[in-house]
């Protein structure tokens, strides 16, 4: 490669000297004093070039000496000849030289001397560099693993190695692209849909949702094979993973568009096992996916890899299961497991609120009643269901709540540890007594999230009841009836009332069997009505919040700076309220506490505020969901939030859920 030097400009220079001579020269025939005056000008300008042109030169030649001996320190010779591409730039990433297997490799012959080697380093390959002193490349259609070595004291360079590994790269994605998925597709409730139904109707409904799933099969040229009446396993490559993620499992929506007359309609759920070294492994991983797709309501793809989730679909409404047979089980298990324990604790989740605290208390008294000491743990200071709490405390006794600091110091390894409205550790009043617990229940009606709680006994989770009171008045009602008094069926009653507004959303047949029952046992919806009566501060405070709303889609999105004891509640009541207007399908409210901006979210059914709390890190269900933003103003968080909606109405043309079956 040639040096471009100094010398290379002494023509031009020698030339534009003879002109300004040459030019004083014929001054002299016109004016001997414009002569000398130019002469001595001239002579000036000439004198300070060649002093510059020498200082310049010397500067250069020093620069070049310091490169030069910093290169022998690596071994020019061998950098030279090497037998893989090298290149050396300064400390500012300018290219200073290269040897002839880079020029011909990666220039194509070009000269790119003194350019900025940003052509080939993005941002991640310099932070790569910085952490481990590599970095993969693409380039020109090729793929390159690079090593950097830094040189040099007075004259910093840094040294590239260039090694092409295009074609391991292209047999490493032909490798990947080969690995074996095991797919689970399972018709949501197809009983429900063929009860009663001739023979023929059989037949036409499933083979109409057959056809759907076998072109799926058709399309990605996998093993197909039809376990059961309800129950589908295909087999296929990751190229055909690849295909489905790219239609978004087009397959959910197109059986959910089915409709067989007055009986409705179906939907599928999806479990994708991928990453396993053998595919006994992808089957026990797509079972969990489908375990996952199934907790989350069902209508969705999951799939699982072994340490990560991904969702599709989900905009559906669940599916009621009205058998009473997994209830009757779980109830004799939780009696058993009671009355082997030492003691009880029941906990929720924090800022515990009517539904929390009242399934909380009712197991409480139930333990009692068992003869067994239990205690509700909870922090008085951050809840959200005080009326609630004075009222139950007013009418016993006894010690119900109880700290998480006294609750640690009675744990014994036959604790029993019971957990209410929540799945999550993250989100319990207190995860250290979680962590220290040996024998864990859970009790929840939320969407399954990825983080639940793996190692409970008993994990009672039915996403498509309306609450955890519901649930726990169940439960009870297999136990024995007489565990429940007035006082306890009106706060399961609460509950049940707050979860459902009132009775509006999110309820079944057994939801109605479970208000029968807690009113059988002395609830008075009169007493429990009162218990929502809120102060003439949170109603203004709700007023505001309702006043300051945008419309975004169909959705309402309001926010307050303020800090105050009601917010919290006055919050979830406004967006509770801005779900009566006309057009709003959902709602969203966003308020501060400390550094965290919180997120109340409600739907009336038309679009599954769920999914979008679980993009900002939050969850719930369809209907009545949340999340917590930490490093954001409530600008920004509102912002973020209006992005979320958008882009999940893009992914979705539509989000209303179908109404739910009873099975």
């Amino acid at each position: 490669m040639k040096r471009k030097g100094i010398f290379t400009l002494s023509p031009i220079i020698i030339t534009l000297i003879a002109l300004i001579l040459l030019l004083s020269g014929v001054t002299y025939f016109l004016s001997l004093p414009v002569f000398i005056a130019e002469i001595a000008v001239s002579l000036g300008v000439i004198a300070y070039t060649v002093y510059r042109m020498k200082f310049l030169q010397t500067e250069i030649h020093n620069y070049f000496n310091k490169v030069i001996k910093g290169l022998e320190n690596a071994g020019s010779d061998s950098l030279s000849n090497f037998v893989l591409p090298v290149l050396v730039t300064n400390d500012s990433g300018d290219i200073v030289w290269y040897n002839e297997l880079f020029r011909e490799s990666l220039l194509q012959g070009q000269d790119k001397h003194n350019e900025p080697s940003g052509f080939l380093f993005d941002e991640t390959a310099e932070k790569s560099f910085q952490e481990n002193r590599r970095a993969e490349i693409s380039y020109d259609g090729r793929e390159y693993t690079v090593f950097e070595i830094v040189s040099g004291t007075e004259v910093v360079q840094k040294i590239y190695y260039f090694y092409d590994n295009t074609r391991l790269k292209h047999i490493e994605q032909k490798f990947k692209n080969s690995q074996l998925s095991v797919i689970y597709i399972l018709i949501d409730s197809l009983e429900v849909l063929l009860k009663n139904a001739k023979e023929s109707e059989k037949a036409a409904i499933i083979g109409a949702i057959e056809q759907e799933i076998e072109n799926v099969a058709s399309e990605t040229d996998g093993f197909f094979h039809k376990l059961s009446s309800d129950r589908y396993v295909l087999i296929v490559d990751e190229q055909a993973i690849a295909a489905l993620k790219n239609t978004k499992f087009e397959v959910l929506s197109k059986v959910r568009g089915l409709v067989f007359g007055e009986r409705g309609g179906t939907t599928l759920s999806i479990g994708i096992g991928r990453g396993g070294s053998t595919i006994h492994d992808c089957v026990e991983i797509a079972q969990a996916a489908l375990d996952m797709a199934l907790g989350r309501g069902g209508d969705q793809a999951v799939i699982k890899t072994n340490d990560n989730f991904e969702f599709y679909g989900g905009v559906s409404q669940g599916v009621e299961k009205s058998s009473r047979v997994r209830t009757r089980v779980i109830a004799s298990a939780l009696q058993k497991l009671i009355e082997s324990s030492d003691n009880v604790l029941i906990m929720g989740h924090r800022f515990s609120d009517y539904d929390s605290f009242g399934a909380s208390f009712a197991l409480w008294r139930a333990a009692k009643e068992l003869e067994k000491p239990s205690y509700v743990v909870l922090d008085k200071n951050k809840t959200l269901s005080t009326p609630l709490i004075e009222r139950v405390e007013s009418k016993t006794n006894e010690t119900i709540i109880i700290d998480s600091d006294t609750a640690r110091s009675m744990m014994t390894k036959k604790t029993l540890l019971i957990i209410v409205d929540t799945h999550r550790a993250e989100f319990l009043e207190s995860k250290e007594i979680y962590d220290a617990a040996k024998t864990v229940i859970v009790i929840d009606h939320h969407r399954k999230n990825v983080d639940f709680i793996d190692d409970a006994v008993i994990f009672y989770h039915e996403p498509f009841a309306s609450s955890a009171c519901e649930l726990t008045a169940e439960l009870l009602q297999y136990m024995n009836p007489r565990l429940v008094g007035r006082t306890e069926a009106e706060a399961l009653f609460a509950g049940i009332m707050l979860d459902t507004r009132n009775f509006v959303l999110r309820t079944g047949v057994k939801t109605f069997e479970a208000s029968a029952f807690l009113r059988s046992r002395g609830a008075d919806p009169v007493e429990v009505k009162r218990m929502f009566s809120g102060s003439m501060e949170s109603y203004r405070e709700r007023a505001e919040i309702v006043a300051a709303a945008d419309i975004i889609f169909d959705c309402a999105v309001s926010l307050t700076d303020e800090e105050t004891p009601f917010m919290r509640v006055a919050c979830a009541q406004a967006a509770d309220e801005l779900l009566s207007i006309s057009g709003i399908n959902a709602s969203f409210v966003l308020f501060p506490t400390g550094n965290l901006i919180n997120i109340s979210a409600r739907s009336l059914g038309g679009v599954n505020v769920q999914i979008v709390m679980e993009q900002l890190g939050g969850g719930g269900h369809q209907t009545m969901a949340a999340a917590q933003l930490e490093g954001h103003t409530i600008d920004s968080a509102k912002a973020l939030l209006i992005e979320t909606i958008t882009k999940i109405k893009s992914e979705y043309e539509t989000m209303a859920p179908q109404p739910a079956r009873k099975e």
